[in-house]
């Protein structure tokens, strides 16, 4: 699963499973944290997710600025939470990706609000699964080294 965390919504996208691509699946919008955890542990549990993959916002400069720590103390409490996996994922430009995207589909301002978040989380989700992909061991079967 990956989640694009905001300050008022956290976009929510899930892979396939043979995790070969992945899909926006919707937002969970910011109001309490508990609640949050909670709708995610929900997500979690019903799409049988073993990985939560969260963006991590880094300056360009690759350091961390005031929302990146902010995501990192949410990604704390998100671990503290789940029994399952938590990582993070350098977000740089994703949801700018996204906005140019939806422009040039001539998008409508309204619909991109409702959109990019979730199109973010697929993004990050599909970066994560490309680099896990990359650096895969490959399985060459019994006897081989």
């Amino acid at each position: 699963m990956g989640l694009d965390i905001g300050d008022r919504r956290i976009g929510v996208a899930l892979s396939d499973e043979c995790l070969l691509t992945s899909q926006p699946l919707g937002v969970v919008h910011r109001s309490n944290l508990a609640e949050e955890l909670q709708a995610i542990k929900n997500l979690v549990d019903h799409h049988d997710v073993s990985t939560v993959v969260v963006g991590l916002p880094r300056n360009m400069n690759g350091t961390l600025g005031p929302q990146a720590e902010k995501v990192l103390a949410y990604v704390d409490e998100l671990a503290r939470f789940l029994p399952i996996r938590v990582v993070t994922w350098d977000e740089r430009l994703t949801t700018m990706q996204v906005e140019r995207l939806l422009i040039s589909a001539d998008v409508r301002r309204k619909r991109r609000k409702e959109v990019v978040d979730k199109l973010a989380a697929s993004l990050i989700l599909e970066g994560y699964m490309a680099f896990e992909k990359r650096d895969a061991p490959l399985d060459d079967g019994p006897g081989y080294t």
